[in-house]
C-alpha cells in the first residue's frame, strides 16, 4: 500500500532534463519534496531550477568521478537522500551488425554501469540510516525483446537481473529496490535520445529496418505522454510494499500478461508479424 503521509522527501534524479525525468522533477516538486535534479547540461534548463524545492547538479553518469561528489553535495545541500531515481538512459536502435564498438560501450556505460555506479554510491548513505528507495527506469523491453533494438534490450534485461537479485541483498537494511517498466512512451527516447545504427556497407537490412524502425516510430507517436510514468514512480516512491516491478502506460501490462502465459514460440511469432509486417 502507498504511504504518503510518511512518505520520503528527498529525491536524486538522473536524466532529469527531458521526458520522463523531467515530468518527474516537476511532478515531484508540486508534491512538496527536495528534488536534486541532475543533468549534464543544467543550463540548458535553467527553468527546472526555479521550481519550489528543485536544485540542478551537473552529472554525466558515464563518467565515474563525478558520481560520488555529485551524491554527496546533494547530502551536504539538502541533508539527505531518501530516493534515488536511476532515470538516465537512451535507445540504439538498429541492426546489431552496423553496430560500432564505441556504440556498444556507451549504451551499456549508460542504461547499465552509470546506473550501478549511482547505486553503489548511494549506499553507504541508505545504510547509515537505515532506508531508502532505489528506483530502477525500465520498461516492458526488459522482459520481452523486439527487433532492431538488441543493445537497448540488453541493457535494459541486465537492470531487471540485477535489480531482482539485488533487493534480496538491501532488503536486511530497509532499502527497497523497485523497477518501473514503461511501455511505448511519446518522450524524446523516440526522437534526440536515440543513436541509429547504420552502415553504407550493410544495405542487405536496409528493407527489414525500415519496417520495424517505422512500426517503432509510429507506436512512439500515438504513446502517452512521461507524465503518466511519473505519476507511477511517484506511486512506487511512496509504497511502502515489498512490490518489486511497476509496469506503467495502456500497453505494458497485456505486453506483460501475453509474455507470461502465451507460449514462447507463439508470442516471438506475434511480434515478428506484428513488426516485419506493420501490422
Amino acid at each position: 500500500m502507498e504511504d504518503l503521509d510518511k512518505a520520503p522527501k528527498v529525491i536524486l534524479i538522473t536524466g532529469a532534463s527531458s521526458g520522463i525525468g523531467k515530468a518527474t522533477v516537476e511532478l515531484f516538486s508540486r508534491n512538496g519534496w527536495l528534488v536534486a535534479a541532475t543533468m549534464r547540461n543544467p543550463e540548458k534548463t535553467p527553468e527546472l531550477g526555479e521550481l519550489p524545492g528543485v536544485r540542478l547538479y551537473t552529472l554525466d553518469v558515464t563518467r565515474e568521478e563525478m558520481i560520488q561528489a555529485t551524491v554527496d553535495a546533494v547530502v551536504r545541500d539538502l541533508g539527505q537522500i531518501d530516493v534515488l531515481l536511476n532515470n538516465a538512459g537512451y535507445g540504439a536502435i538498429g541492426v546489431f551488425e552496423a553496430s560500432t564498438g564505441e556504440q556498444v560501450r556507451l549504451q551499456f556505460e549508460t542504461n547499465v554501469f552509470g546506473v550501478m555506479n549511482m547505486t553503489r554510491a548511494v549506499l553507504p548513505h541508505f545504510r547509515a540510516k537505515r532506508s531508502g528507495r532505489i528506483l530502477m527506469v525500465s520498461s516492458v523491453g526488459g522482459q520481452m525483446a523486439f527487433p532492431v533494438y538488441s543493445l537497448y534490450h540488453g541493457t535494459k534485461w541486465a537492470i531487471e537481473g540485477f535489480s531482482e537479485s539485488l533487493q534480496y541483498e538491501l532488503r536486511q537494511f530497509g532499502i527497497q529496490v523497485k523497477l518501473i517498466e514503461p511501455g511505448p512512451i511519446r518522450s524524446d527516447f523516440f526522437g534526440r535520445s536515440q543513436d541509429f545504427l547504420k552502415s553504407p556497407a550493410l544495405e542487405e537490412y536496409d528493407q527489414y529496418m525500415d519496417m520495424a524502425g517505422k512500426y517503432a516510430h509510429e507506436a512512439g507517436k500515438i504513446a502517452q505522454g512521461p507524465e503518466v510514468v511519473a505519476r507511477k514512480i511517484l506511486r512506487a516512491a511512496c509504497d511502502r510494499s515489498g512490490k518489486l516491478r511497476y509496469p506503467v502506460g495502456w500497453s505494458a501490462p497485456i505486453l506483460l500478461i501475453l509474455k507470461r502465459y502465451l507460449p514462447n514460440r507463439l508470442f516471438l511469432g506475434i511480434v515478428r508479424i506484428v513488426m516485419e509486417n506493420g501490422l
